[in-house]
């Protein structure tokens, strides 16, 4: 149920969640939400195609199956809108960061603000640790002056929650809110929001700038309904920002047919070059697992790094691996040391968040934290990195967790594999080839 007025400001609510004296306003606009056709249904919010026997109901109404989880929408409801009428209203300084941008950073944000200017679609394909946030900070303080409406996007909860208090900091004086499945905060009218691309899906043209931060992660790279979510959420006229360190071979053939620019920034802001994995062979480790063993190469690494209390991340292929290593490494070491983590896990802000205070000296977990989320001074394993979970990309954002921070800009990244699988050796690849740029930015 929404509660004020400009709740439904670009924003698609159910009828029956519109209080009775808001129905009635003049400048509310009703859409109905389902599309049928001979043999389908088309869903408007999500832009999802279903044959009529998977979404019919009685009396000849209609549901769309594939986006029930915001609440089921028929054909029957209409979903109620209010035009995006950019009613803000603020005091005092737009941007209060006070930070300093290196001369390729800020040539970076300077091309986004052209962006954010002339409405254009823009790729910025940065190495992890570059900075990317703090690129986006005058032109967003740009739009906001020039009274837009902004929304940065993330699939992942955790690039949300990592990224909100950092952009409060920098917008003091600026409404925020941040929306996600598991959050606790109520919606309310802002100028600019932080949400999960599922979380698009709620809106209607009700941006002038969105930002899709981590646009080739799961589950937004292959979600067709995502996508249509980013082009129902922006106006017709605005500017569509996409951020990245690891592009999609569909996004760098874009930029070659000139179908949207791109800026490129190889070097992290402090300088230093990406930290190179090493390669460790472990034949048939899945095999001792079933013996409830670990290769005494992955034991003696966690030893060492226990025994120097040196924090790190070890990403394992599946979930199901998660309680076996905890159970092995538990009839040697305090389990308070660890938490395992994974994407659909009860616990997982908290335990993320016991991680970034140093309350747990390593975490266990799935590729659910392989970008997005920065613990400062720590190293990553990455146990079976030729399991076909473990793409290119996902392995080059899991080094890039390593050495982000100026005062330990450099870790060791280790990938223990059966066999030398293309990802590793193109994940190898591409670090180097960064690296190599870098060094000449550097010269």
């Amino acid at each position: 149920m929404i509660e004020n007025y400009n709740e439904l400001f670009g924003r698609l609510v159910g009828e029956k969640d519109v209080p009775s004296e808001i129905k009635s306003a003049q400048n509310i606009k009703k859409m109905v939400p389902i599309k049928v056709t001979k043999n389908e249904i088309y869903c408007k919010r999500c832009g999802h195609k279903t044959s009529k026997n998977e979404s019919q109901l009685p009396n000849d109404n209609f549901y769309c199956p594939n986006c029930i989880n915001l609440g089921r929408m028929t054909l029957k409801e209409p979903l109620c809108f209010i035009e995006e009428p950019n009613l803000f209203s603020h005091q005092g300084k737009i941007l209060t960061w006070d930070g300093k941008l290196t001369k390729e950073q800020e040539k970076c944000s300077n091309q986004i603000i052209e962006v954010i200017n002339n409405n254009q679609t823009h790729l910025l394909w940065a190495v992890t640790g570059a900075g990317k946030t703090e690129m986006l900070f005058k032109g967003i303080a740009q739009a906001i002056k020039d009274n837009k409406r902004v929304c940065i996007a993330s699939p992942r909860v955790d690039v949300c929650v990592e990224l909100f208090p950092r952009i409060q900091d920098a917008f003091k004086n600026i409404s925020v809110v941040l929306l996600h499945g598991k959050s606790s905060q109520s919606y309310f009218y802002s100028q600019l929001t932080i949400c999960t691309t599922h979380q698009l899906l709620r809106f209607y043209h009700a941006f002038d700038v969105i930002i899709i931060d981590e646009v080739d992660s799961f589950p937004f790279v292959n979600d067709e309904s995502l996508h249509f979510a980013v082009d129902n959420a922006v106006k017709d006229k605005s500017a569509k920002l996409y951020l990245t360190a690891t592009p999609t071979a569909e996004m760098i053939k874009k930029i070659k047919r000139k179908q949207i620019s791109a800026s490129y920034l190889p070097i992290r802001f402090h300088r230093h070059l990406l930290p190179e994995a090493t390669i460790k062979y472990v034949n048939d480790w899945r095999k001792l697992m079933k013996k409830h063993k670990l290769p005494s190469l992955l034991l003696n690494k966690i030893k060492q790094k226990i025994k120097k209390r040196q924090r790190f991340l070890l990403f394992i292929p599946k979930i199901d691996d998660l309680p076996v290593i905890s159970e092995i490494l538990a009839t040697q070491y305090d389990s308070s040391l660890w938490h395992t983590v994974y994407s659909s896990d009860e616990l997982r802000m908290e335990k993320v968040n016991d991680m970034r205070t140093e309350k747990v000296l390593f975490l266990i977990t799935t590729t659910i934290l392989e970008r997005g989320v920065t613990f400062p001074g720590i190293d990553v394993i990455v146990l079976g990195a030729d399991d076909e979970v473990f793409t290119m990309s996902s392995l080059v954002q899991i080094a890039g967790r390593v050495g982000r921070k100026k005062d330990r800009p450099t870790g060791e990244v280790l990938f223990i594999v059966d066999d030398k699988t293309k990802p590793v050796n193109n994940a190898m690849k591409q670090i180097k080839y960064m690296n190599r740029l870098a060094k000449k930015l550097n010269e």
